[in-house]
């Protein structure tokens, strides 16, 4: 098998889980400003092909937004593919270095915490669905 379908494949099944989740996908930086744009709450999931991404983020971030509080918006930049939109994305994350798969939280488009890549590799998908719920119950109105 060809290594470049192989790697097309698997990135597609890495965007459709996050989009089947209910997750908006920016990849333009045009998409990313608009956005960030938006009152209220919102969560990013920096998306990536590794293994903890697969394993425990995509799980943590489907999962998660079955909760009584929720961000206002959900949405997904891809590291690695999408690169203009998740440089972008990053420059709204000040304070965070660069991190993937991560979480942002932001309100009215300024960072207010992230889950980083040590926050989720080595963790299961329920450990890091219970600490996005932490930052929902912190931050989140009711649904």
């Amino acid at each position: 098998m060809d290594f470049n379908l192989f790697m097309n494949d698997v990135v597609d099944a890495a965007r459709q889980d996050i989009r089947e989740a209910g997750y908006e996908e920016l990849r333009t930086a045009e998409d990313v400003d608009n956005a960030f744009k938006r009152s209220g709450t919102t969560l990013v999931m920096v998306n990536s092909v590794c293994g903890c991404a697969g394993g425990v983020a995509r799980p943590a971030a489907a999962n998660a937004i079955h909760y009584d509080k929720r961000p206002d918006h959900l949405v997904t930049v891809f590291a690695g593919q999408d690169k203009e939109a998740t440089e972008k994305a990053r420059e709204y994350f000040v304070g965070y270095p660069p991190s993937s798969p991560s979480f942002a939280f932001l309100k009215d488009g300024k960072i207010v915490t992230m889950l980083e890549r040590h926050d989720i590799e080595g963790f299961s998908a329920m450990d890091v669905m219970g600490k996005l719920q932490n930052i929902f119950e912190e931050n989140c109105a009711e649904v």
